[in-house]
């Protein structure tokens, strides 16, 4: 019989150990009391708490938590009541203050940060809340990461996400809007029609250019042909003499040249008849004047 007792008692003790085995995962952390008082803090690993001593006070995680809270209304400098809606990333760095610091982090972290919302807005106007994101993201992140320290929390980020005005500020930048957009348009539109007409004056310009270019060039080549055509004719006259004074034309040949020269002058297409001046004498003019009749009159029985 009190094989049975020892043999019971060592399977409730057995038990008892093993209920009090306890593994904490990974990015958590078991914040434990003993007699109702903070005892230690248990990290990653396996763990064993003393049985009815002992008790698991808290279960903390230690990732980045996201809370997003709903608009809020805030006023501006300039008396304007809009809402505002904020995101905020913390994360839990001390278990023991995170679960003593304050009774409900979450909530309170929530009050904080409409709180403090509120002061920021309150210094700015209503523009310079639209075109300030950024400063306020960044005013946020220091005053709630300061004020959240004694409670184990480091704020990383603060993000406000929607800025709602009211709806008559809201239909007067939208108008604002339009009629910003209505201007560049006509800027845009302004602006393209100034460079087509450049475009068309610059090319009708160039058109002028080339055409003075090419009637410059016609003329050029013009000049250089007649240039060219009277060199030609003129080589020509200087060959004709040269040759004649290296023949050694004597005064016959040269005066034979002349009366062709006659001839074709009286073949009656014409009015006016060129005499010679270095014929000598009458008998040379009679002479000359008898051959082109005759050979006139051959020419007419001929036909």
């Amino acid at each position: 019989m009190m094989i049975y007792i020892i043999i019971a008692i060592l399977i409730v003790v057995v038990l008892i150990i093993v209920t009090n085995i306890r593994i904490v995962p990974q990015s958590e952390a078991f914040v434990i009391e003993r007699l109702g008082a903070y005892s230690t803090t248990w990290k990653v690993g396996l763990h064993v708490k003393v049985p009815f001593i002992d008790r698991i006070a808290k279960k903390v995680s230690l990732k980045e938590k996201i809370l997003d809270f709903p608009p809020q209304p805030v006023i501006t400098k300039d008396n304007v009541t809009m809402s505002i809606d904020t995101v905020v990333y913390f994360q839990v760095t001390d278990s023991k203050l995170y679960t003593y610091g304050v009774e409900n982090p979450e909530g309170a972290l929530e009050n904080l940060s409409a709180t403090t919302l509120r002061n920021i807005i309150g210094e700015l106007e209503l523009d310079e809340t639209l075109t300030s994101r950024d400063v306020i993201n960044t005013k946020m992140r220091g005053i709630l990461d300061e004020a959240t320290d004694p409670w184990g929390i480091k704020v990383n980020r603060v993000e406000v996400k929607n800025i709602i005005p009211p709806d008559a500020i809201k239909e007067a930048m939208e108008k604002q809007m339009r009629a910003e957009r209505e201007r560049r348009e006509s800027i845009l539109v302004a602006e393209g029609q100034k460079q087509s007409e450049i475009l068309v004056a610059e090319g009708h310009k160039q058109s002028v250019i080339l055409e003075a270019e090419a009637q410059k060039e016609a003329a050029i080549q013009k000049s250089e042909g007649e240039a060219a055509a009277i060199l030609a004719v003129q080589k020509a006259k200087a060959e004709g003499i040269r040759m004649i004074k290296e023949a050694g034309a004597d005064d016959y040949v040269i005066q034979m040249r002349s009366l062709e020269a006659l001839e074709k002058v009286a073949d009656g297409k014409s009015t006016k008849l060129i005499i010679p001046s270095n014929l000598q004498g009458m008998a040379g003019i009679i002479a000359s004047a008898a051959e082109i009749v005759e050979s006139r009159n051959s020419t007419s029985e001929k036909h």
